[in-house]
């Protein structure tokens, strides 16, 4: 039975594992972690991660290693939590840490569980919105920006005895639901980052900046269009976006009220979180490749499979892909080209 005797290992020391890992190992928990620095390994083990931010100001010691290949002993719980770039050279150097019934939970961006499972096996994958926010300010310096939950569940629809005690793990950093519709709920979060952090990365805009342009609302309200046109041939159904944002209600009406009450509501999301800067774009900015393949390339690459076209996001991809290659600028001219120029 999974608990706090468990072995538990965070893969990934930035501001979602950091802080998963604190708040599990102040809980109680038998957690160590994988760090990406290895000079952050002492300070992790002898003066600890350093959080601030929504859930107060706390300083946790916890073992610490350099790499993967550091670690001791089998897992029984492992949290991935390293870049979608990074997951599949992590899972394949995890497998010699895991046992038959080890759970490897997903916290990644991106709808990225079918691949992990091709490298773990499915009945070890557990899939997982992270639905708050986190921020690193440096190595071992962790904000935790906004409040919210988690939501796991397993990826294959089937009840799972090792949900109950895998949330309450997870319940000592945010409320945890379980779900019955995980892929459901992971793909309504791969809709808004398709748009909000992929339109981002094109422009180099804030978002507030962004969608205060008619011709990006559009463009949003597009790949939600052929997110959906997808999800429907794969006889997925998308859970609402925090809830709230329901994508059939705003793409399956072409009403003119409806079309307002989209823009509207674009809007304010603009507006709420006008300061926000695309992950897609820092990455670029740093010279990092971007997790485009789990996010638009996903969208893509299920309509390939289900015979539906995505030519937004196909041309969303494809820029992108130019920008990391340095064959194209990040510019908001970047929508007045190709597919782009008729919105």
């Amino acid at each position: 039975m999974l608990g706090k005797n468990s072995s538990i290992v965070v893969v990934g020391a930035g501001a979602i594992g950091g802080v998963t890992a604190a708040f599990m190992r102040e809980n109680g928990y038998n957690v160590e972690i994988v760090c990406k620095y290895p000079e952050l390994v002492q300070t992790i083990a002898k003066r600890g991660i350093h959080i601030t931010g929504v859930r107060g100001d706390i300083t946790v010691p916890m073992p610490a290693v350099a790499s993967i290949r550091d670690l001791k002993g089998k897992k029984d719980v492992i949290f991935l939590a390293t870049k979608a770039t990074d997951m599949l050279a992590a899972a394949k150097e995890l497998l010699p840490f895991m046992k038959t019934d080890s759970v490897l939970v997903s916290l990644q961006n991106g709808l990225c569980e079918d691949a992990i499972a091709a490298v773990i096996g499915r009945q070890r994958t557990i899939g997982c919105v992270v639905g708050w926010g986190g921020t690193m300010h440096a190595p071992g310096e962790l904000e935790m920006t906004s409040t919210g939950e988690f939501i796991i569940g397993n990826i294959d629809h089937r009840p799972d005895d090792r949900l109950v005690p895998i949330k309450e793990m997870m319940d000592s950093v945010l409320p945890t639901i379980i779900t019955d519709n995980i892929i459901g709920h992971l793909y309504s979060k791969l809709i808004i980052n398709a748009c909000i952090t992929s339109l981002g990365a094109l422009c180099g805009l804030y978002l507030g900046q962004m969608l205060a342009k008619m011709k990006v609302r559009r463009i949003f309200i597009e790949i939600m269009k052929e997110a959906v046109a997808v999800a429907d041939a794969m006889k997925l159904t998308i859970e609402p976006y925090g809830g709230k944002l329901d994508y059939y209600r705003l793409t399956k009406n072409e009403t003119l009220p409806v079309k307002l009450a989209a823009h509207g509501l674009i809007m304010v999301i603009g507006v709420k979180y006008r300061r926000l800067k695309s992950s897609s774009l820092q990455s670029l900015e740093r010279g990092k490749p971007t997790e485009i393949d789990y996010l638009n390339g996903y969208i893509c690459a299920q309509g390939d499979r289900c015979g539906v076209e995505t030519p937004v996001n196909d041309e969303i991809v494809r820029m992108i892909k130019e920008i990391e290659k340095g064959n194209r600028p990040i510019s908001y001219r970047n929508f007045n080209e190709g597919l782009f120029a008729k919105f």
